[in-house]
């Protein structure tokens, strides 16, 4: 299972929180491409509700990952 940007972003309106199956669900309505559906069938389901996509991704980058200051701009 690999995530990219590109990939985690197909599942930026997804219905939070919901269950490995009503992800898979809205991947495959969105029209997501396959690899998408591939890694929510990868991961190890044990009737979890996930809250985010860093439920799914640990390393999804948040703002806190980037270097710039907004107070700068």
């Amino acid at each position: 299972m690999y995530w990219t940007l590109e990939l985690a972003s197909y599942l930026d309106d997804a219905p939070w929180p919901a269950t490995k199956d009503e992800l898979i669900d809205f991947a495959i309505r969105t029209g997501a491409p396959l690899e998408v559906v591939e890694n929510l069938q990868a991961i190890e389901d044990e009737g979890d509700m996930y809250e985010s996509i860093e439920e799914i991704w640990p390393d999804y980058p948040t703002e806190e990952d980037y270097l710039w200051n907004e107070d700068e701009y």
